[in-house]
């Protein structure tokens, strides 16, 4: 954040701001440009989210309210992030620092010194934008859609922000096989809508950018897709002059109840517009149960419609499809509509996968409801994991279903990393994604969705899974030699077994869903320890605090961390295996950027691991054990710092911006000295 935004929020002059960051022993403020400001909007509100109330904050994003409203709303859930909850906070305001405050400061920089010393910085952040693998590689052939989300796009309004993908980054793709992307898509944004024009102002600005975003894809072999999740909920305000609309509330949002014909209409309408602005878009996937409040039936809780509650979920949610799908039709367009039964209650699956239309292609989480045991606890996975390796029985009975219908089938997977953890750029257990690609293709699916928001980077992951597509007689170990190529014949020969050992100690997480969502596995060593509990739940994937019973859902805490421990210590064995077979060789600027990113990964692991024995000793008043831990959590935000400071990809995802910058790493550091103090 630019000196002159915090002096203003402070009330204060630059001079004073950059004199109180030098006296803790911060280096002279960067230089800090627009484009960065723009893609760090989501890590700046979680920073000030427990510092500054509202009217600060938006001084400090330079925003207005309804910036704030609509980006907590619709910038994938990031109020749910934050805990669905703004704590109160007091104005923040200047006041000249005291002797005591000045040498507290001291104290403060001194610890910086001794435990960081110069240079602090290599490589700055959002380095990651300009720079993409390009490695000469076979051409893929097989047209099969495999498509990615980018790996940097600002997820809100992506058509009037930030280029979602670049030329670079898109022939980076291409490199690995990716022959797709998408994006989320709001009607209301892209298409008139009827009620409120000013909602769907600059759509046509909206659709000019699609209509060039699609036109780049096509010179890249790649098709662009649109997320749907429609349609959206109004305020409750909004039916008072449109009360034959409304349908399902939840809060002060209602949903539009699509079966009112009007709703409909609007619908395929959009829909029909859009492809009609841009006739080579590839397709659209909508998700009509779950995320956000949408059709009545989407929250489970269509019973409370007058209109909705007298139909199955199954009926309307069939018939949201089709109305896309309708709309299509009336553009005469080509483009292909996926349905993903994400959210869909089993009881629901049958009958609405048998009422979707012919040509639309049905689309199941691979993975989903896979049997796991993990240090002697059975679960089953929910999605989003790289340690288990699907498809799952839920995804193959959904298929075949799908199949007799005369429907094609797609299959989403997490290629690239998932919320086991999302932090670096790529999870390298490379066995476990060439199999799970192994298998699907031998269930013979259409088509794959590479992964969510996350995991977009063009990884020797995205790679593999389409070598395995691309080529039938392609078994694991070959295609794992395949990848290791381009570290040359002596490093190539070490990659594979390195990355069979991460492979088969990535399946000791301990995977739940609610665990991965919960955890600090994103925050890792950047998350604080206090000496007293806070009392917050953990939120989703934003705010760990110090919730162990909130983290390890069904796993005790024993098994919990000697899981995590597990795999934390077998990506450190791993690694330093690897570097011991590698001493002496050229070791290429590829093969330290492996290494940095297993390191980071065994990081995150650990320290997560660390975090849980320090509550459980906080717990036992066990004060010697909890100084124990507070020196390992120096060692290892230490060592991640001096990880991201040359890779600016760690600690980076495209939904949640950095989750943790090398400051918020110093921060740690101080805040275990100050603990050990304190004890």
């Amino acid at each position: 954040m630019p000196i002159a935004r915090i002096a203003a929020v402070l009330g204060t002059s630059k001079a004073n701001v950059t004199w109180i960051g030098k006296s803790m022993g911060l280096r002279n403020p960067p230089g800090i440009s627009a484009d960065q400001l723009a893609r760090s909007y989501i890590t700046i509100i979680k920073q000030n989210w427990h510092l500054l109330p509202e009217e600060q904050l938006l001084t400090l994003l330079d925003w207005n309210a309804d910036k704030l409203a609509f980006t907590l709303r619709e910038d994938d859930f990031l109020l749910v992030k934050l805990g669905n909850f703004k704590p109160a906070c007091p104005c923040l305001n200047y006041a000249p620092t005291t002797d005591a405050e000045n040498k507290r400061a001291a104290e403060i920089a001194a610890w910086l010194k001794a435990e960081l010393p110069a240079p602090r910085q290599t490589e700055p952040l959002f380095a990651l934008l300009k720079e993409f693998p390009r490695r000469a590689k076979p051409r893929f052939s097989s047209s099969m859609p495999r498509f990615c989300y980018s790996y940097f796009a600002l997820y809100g309004d992506p058509l009037l922000e930030t280029d979602p993908y670049p030329n670079d980054y898109l022939a980076a793709l291409e490199g690995v096989g990716v022959n797709g992307v998408w994006l989320q898509g709001l009607l209301s944004k892209l298409a008139p809508f009827p009620y409120d024009g000013r909602i769907s102002e600059r759509h046509l600005e909206r659709l000019e950018s699609l209509r060039r975003l699609v036109a780049r894809g096509r010179k890249y072999g790649m098709g662009i897709y649109l997320y749907l999740n429609e349609p959206r909920a109004m305020p409750v305000r909004f039916f008072e002059t449109h009360p034959e609309l409304k349908g399902v509330a939840e809060s002060d949002h209602a949903a539009l109840c699509t079966s009112v014909p009007e709703v409909q209409e609007w619908l395929s309408n959009s829909v029909a517009s859009i492809c009609r602005a841009v006739r080579d878009l590839a397709g659209f996937f909508t998700i009509t149960a779950s995320e956000n409040l949408t059709n009545c039936w989407s929250h489970n809780n269509g019973t409370k419609c007058p209109r909705c509650g007298k139909r199955s979920a199954d009926e309307v949610l069939a018939e949201v499809n089709r109305v896309v799908h309708r709309g299509i039709e009336q553009a005469n367009g080509n483009q292909q509509l996926i349905a993903w039964d994400w959210g869909w209650a089993e009881a629901w699956a049958e009958k609405a996968i048998n009422a979707l239309p012919e040509d639309v292609a049905f689309m199941s989480v691979s993975e989903w409801s896979l049997p796991i045991e993990r240090g002697g606890i059975k679960t089953t996975v929910g999605e989003y994991s790289m340690s288990a390796i699907g498809p799952g029985p839920r995804a193959k009975s959904h298929w075949e279903i799908a199949r007799k219908r005369g429907l094609k089938v797609f299959a989403k997977i997490q290629a690239g990393n998932t919320w086991e953890l999302s932090s670096v750029p790529y999870i390298p257990a490379l066995e476990n994604v060439a199999q799970h690609a192994a298998n699907l293709r031998d269930e013979k699916v259409d088509g794959v969705m590479l992964g969510w928001t996350l995991g977009g980077y063009p990884s020797r992951n995205l790679e593999i899974v389409n070598l395995m597509f691309d080529r039938a007689e392609l078994s694991v170990d070959r295609a794992l030699r395949v990848a290791a190529a381009e570290f040359g014949p002596e490093l190539g020969r070490l990659m594979p077994p390195f990355w069979r050992s991460l492979s088969a100690a990535f399946r000791e997480f301990p995977f739940h869903v609610s665990l991965v969502y919960s955890a600090p596995l994103q925050t890792g060593p950047a998350n604080l320890l206090w000496a007293e509990p806070t009392g917050y739940s953990a939120s989703m994937v934003g705010f760990p605090y110090d919730d162990l019973d909130g983290w390890r859902a069904v796993y005790p805490p024993d098994i919990f961390i000697a899981q995590l421990e597990k795999v934390a210590q077998g990506f450190e064995f791993a690694l330093s295996r690897l570097k011991n077979a590698a001493h002496g060789k050229q070791q290429s600027r590829a093969f330290c950027a492996e290494c940095d990113v297993a390191e980071a990964a065994a990081i995150h692991f650990q320290s997560v691991a660390n975090q849980a024995r320090f509550i459980l000793a906080r717990r036992a008043a066990d004060k010697e054990r909890m100084r124990a831990i507070l020196l390992a959590e120096i060692d290892l935000a230490k060592r991640l710092f001096a990880i991201q400071s040359r890779d600016s990809r760690i600690g980076f995802e495209a939904s949640n911006h950095y989750f943790y910058v090398p400051t918020d790493l110093a921060e740690k550091i101080i805040n275990c000295k100050h603990l050990l103090e304190t004890l």
